[in-house]
Formats: structure tokens, C-alpha cells, sequence
């Protein structure tokens, strides 16, 4: 599969195609004209102009005053560019990297940060060719851009830095060597066009996102099992209760356990108890806020993979440098840290229902085994979701709210949008693991259910899971179920 890069609208679903095909990435005539355009425009604006451009022909953040010869403008960004790879902590994973550069080439590609046509197209050979730059979490403040990791990023291009390339990291001028590809001198303005954008922010935002929307569907999954088993009631997934209450993901989340629970004995048979406990009555309610959080925070992301994050902005057509802020990271940094709330509510109520099915309560044995005592059973699985939902609530705090002032006070409000997207990143995982958790539970117990059967769609489910993950009949190492459990909600037949 060949993706062309060009001004067309750019979809999360659209990443998704192209990473899970694995597509080779090119750029169309329009967007190789843009480029070019903007770049002899760039060339020969700073010929003649008789006043200083930011970042073009002077120094950078409170260094804004200082004039740059136009013999040092080359070594200016390459400056810029080593300066700023500043990076601690863990490394990035390669899926995450690998959108960054896409990203990265696609905003470049617009014509309005004046990069060299090679400078965009090297982007795309390291993105065709799986040259994975290493780049750092820490770092970045999300708003002069991503300065840092989009540094650390960019590095490569100039021969520096370290490459993750065929399963191993090596300086990226032995890999430059072996393919064949020089460094690029870098030209006024592109050390500033590669670092300042939001790529960092937006890769991890489409990340999570995408793995969000598989993660939503799954809870529905999961948590219909969960209800089948513990017997619970039907009533408050009916439509006339969320007519009244109208909220898409609400009225969609009820909608889909009537049919992923259609034909279950179990839902169908008369109920002693009244009414459930929240866990499992308001799940229309809660799925549902994160269904539409989820939808939100993609239609603002999905604008932002669209857009030119660099600064200054060039604009050829009406002869207008402009240095403004498009590479602030708030905009985005505030929709993360919802998101990150919304799906660690998604893990919080998968761990209450995990309680509940382990209580001893609707003729279930406790800790779901048979002779608990001897056996320990499930309990301490819901001790680990209940560790991991706690880290959760830690980790929500917004990072958004903070801001702390650099550059000698010129950069005075920063976002921490990137702090928000590692962030993210780290619930959303912790969101699967507590899932996975949940699931391992309401197989269990939906076995001591049997002969009574729930709906075809959650028994082909359970199925395909205890082809992976076996009944417990005594305590068992559990660590490595939990892992394989994980594994299924990674199954590809269940991603759609």
C-alpha cells in the first residue's frame, strides 16, 4: 500500500490503515510544489529584507534580539537542533516514534514552514525504511513546540543521535553509511520548522486514541459477560430509560448490550434481586461518557494532524512572515488530560464489577473456586486492578493545569501537553490490564453458571478465550493468564 501525502483531510483511521499495512509513504506533486515554494521564498526573502525574522536571522526564545550573519544561518539551526536534544527518562515506543515522523512530514508538507524538499523527504525514507529515531519522554513543556524530542527526533537527519533500525539501536551515521544517505546541512528556519510542532503531543494523542476505541468496545464485551454472570438484570440497558437522557454514547452503550446479550439464557431468566449494584446498572451512563469523551477528543486531535504547528508561519502568496503560537500545546493538552479521566473511569468501574463477581454473592462462590479456603482463588487479581486503577487516580492529576515559566521569562505559560501525553499513554495501558483482568473473572465465573447459557455473541467470546486462558479448578500461577489475557484483547478478529 502507497500513501500519498498531500493537503487532503488526514484521519486518525487513515494512521491506522497506514501503519497496520505497513504503507510506503510518498509525497504528492502538490505538496513537493508547496515545499519548494515556500522555500525559495524563504531564500530569497532573507536576501533582501531589511528587518530581523525570529528564529531565521536571529537566535532563539530570549535570544530573539540577537542578530545571526547570514554566513552562520546553516550552523544556527544545526546549533539548535544539538542544543535542544536534551531528553531523560525512558525511551519512546517505536510505534509511537514512527507516527511522529509521519506527522511531522505531513505538517511539514502544507508549504508553510520552509523546508527543504530533502529535509521532508529524508522524514519519509526513515519512516519507509523503519529508521526509528530514539527519543526520550521527558523533556518537553508543550508549547515552544516539543522541542526537545522533536530534537532528539530530528538528530538523525543530521547524521547525530541514535536510530532503533532492524531490532537494534545504533548511531545513526553508521545506519546513514550503510543506506547510502548523507546528513543534510540544515538551511535558515528548518531547525525551528522541525522542532517547533506539537508531533510529540499528537503521536502519543493518536495512539491512545486509537487503541481507545478498541479498548471501549471491549469494555462493552467484557462487561456484558461480567453481567451475564453475575445475574444481573436487563431493565437498564432498555432504550425508554435513555430516551429521556439522551446522550449518544449513553443511548449507543445500551444499545449494544441488548445486542451483545440477545438469545442469553441467563439475562432472560426471573431475578430474585430487584436491582444491581451501580458497577453494572449504570454502565450506559459511565461507558458511555467515555464514548463520548473518546469521540470529542479525536475530532480536536484529528484538527490538529491537520494543521501547521511550527512557527514562524510562511506564507509565499501574501509575502507575510508571521511569528505567532501555533505550536502552544493547550489545545490539545487539556483534551488529553480528559481523555486520560475518562478511560481510567472505564478501569475503575471494570474493577468495582471485578469485586462484585468475586464477593461470594448470587450463588457465586467466593473468589469464584470452588473450595476457597484451600484456595485463594481470584483474590488477589482484584487486589492488582484495584493497585492499577489507584495508580489511575494518581496519575489523572491534570498536567494541563501546570505551567512553568523558561527561556528567561519570554516563554511564560507553557502547556505541558507532552506531560499529558505520557500520561495518557500510561492509563490507557493500565486501562487494558485492568480489562484484561476483568475478563479473566467473568469467565470464570460464568462457568459456574453452566448448564445455562448466555447470548451466542459473549459465548464466542468465552470460546475463543479458554482456548488461551484455561477454568481454575485450584491455584494457579496466575501472572502469566493475566499476560495472556492482555494478549486477547489484542486479538485481531475482536479489533473492528
Amino acid at each position: 500500500m502507497t500513501y500519498t501525502i498531500s493537503s487532503a483531510h488526514f484521519s486518525l483511521e487513515k494512521i491506522k490503515e497506514i501503519i497496520d499495512k505497513k504503507a510506503i509513504l510518498e509525497l504528492s506533486l502538490e505538496s513537493t510544489a508547496a515545499i519548494i515554494k515556500c522555500r525559495r521564498y524563504l531564500d530569497e526573502k532573507t536576501s533582501d529584507i531589511d528587518r530581523p525574522l525570529y528564529g531565521i536571522t536571529t537566535g532563539f526564545g530570549s535570544l530573539y534580539n540577537v542578530t545571526i550573519p547570514p554566513e552562520d544561518l546553516s550552523q544556527l539551526q544545526h546549533n539548535l537542533v544539538m542544543s535542544h536534544a536534551c531528553g531523560a527518562g525512558e525511551t519512546v515506543r517505536p510505534e509511537i516514534v514512527k507516527i511522529m515522523l509521519l506527522l511531522k512530514a505531513q505538517s511539514l508538507a502544507y508549504g508553510h514552514s520552509g523546508a527543504q524538499l530533502i529535509t521532508v523527504q529524508r522524514l519519509i525514507d526513515m519512516f519507509n525504511n523503519d529508521v526509528l529515531p530514539v527519543v526520550y519522554q521527558q523533556g518537553s513543556l508543550g508549547a515552544s513546540g516539543d522541542l526537545c524530542p522533536l530534537a532528539h527526533m530530528s538528530l538523525p537527519l543530521i547524521g547525530l543521535g541514535e536510530v532503533l533500525y532492524k531490532g537494534k539501536v545504533r548511531p545513526s551515521a553508521d545506519v546513514w553509511a550503510e543506506l547510502g544517505w548523507e546528513p543534510i546541512r540544515l538551511q535558515s528556519k528548518e531547525g525551528l520548522a522541525l522542532l517547533n510542532g506539537t508531533q510529540f503531543m499528537s503521536a502519543h494523542a493518536v495512539w491512545s486514541i486509537l487503541k481507545n476505541i478498541r479498548l471501549s468496545k471491549w469494555a462493552d464485551r467484557i462487561a456484558a459477560m461480567s453481567l451475564d454472570a453475575y445475574d444481573g438484570r436487563i431493565e437498564p440497558f432498555l432504550p425508554l430509560t435513555h430516551q429521556l437522557r439522551p446522550h449518544k454514547g449513553q443511548i449507543e452503550t445500551a444499545k449494544r448490550f441488548m445486542a451483545l446479550l440477545e438469545g442469553s439464557e441467563l439475562i432472560r431468566r426471573p431475578k430474585e434481586h430487584v436491582q444491581d449494584p451501580y458497577s453494572f446498572r449504570c454502565i450506559p451512563q459511565v461507558h458511555g461518557a467515555v464514548k463520548d469523551n473518546i469521540e470529542y477528543v479525536e475530532s480536536v486531535i484529528e484538527r490538529e494532524i491537520n494543521s501547521a504547528t511550527d512557527n514562524p508561519n510562511i506564507f509565499p502568496d501574501e509575502d507575510m512572515i508571521i511569528s505567532a503560537g501555533n505550536f502552544h500545546g493547550e489545545p490539545i493538552a487539556i483534551p488529553m488530560d480528559t481523555l486520560a479521566i475518562a478511560m481510567s473511569e472505564l478501569a475503575s468501574i471494570s474493577e468495582r464489577r471485578v469485586y462484585r463477581l468475586i464477593h461470594g454473592q448470587r450463588d457465586l462462590p467466593k473468589f469464584l473456586v470452588a473450595k476457597p479456603g484451600l484456595n485463594s482463588g481470584f483474590m488477589i487479581p482484584q487486589y492488582t486492578a484495584a493497585s492499577i486503577v489507584s495508580q489511575n487516580k494518581g496519575l489523572c492529576w491534570p498536567a494541563s493545569c501546570d505551567s512553568i515559566d523558561s527561556s528567561q521569562g519570554q516563554e511564560d505559560h507553557v502547556s505541558m501537553g507532552a506531560n499529558a501525553a505520557t500520561k495518557l499513554v500510561r492509563v490507557v495501558d493500565n486501562t487494558e490490564r485492568v480489562l484484561a483482568i476483568e475478563l479473566f473473572n467473568a469467565a470464570q465465573a460464568l462457568e459456574f453458571r453452566r448448564p445455562a447459557k448466555s447470548s451466542p455473541a459473549i459465548e464466542r467470546i468465552w470460546t475463543d478465550y479458554r482456548k488461551t486462558v484455561p477454568f481454575i479448578d485450584n491455584d494457579s500461577y496466575m501472572h502469566p493468564l493475566i499476560e495472556k489475557s492482555i494478549e486477547f484483547l489484542r486479538n485481531e478478529q475482536y479489533i473492528r
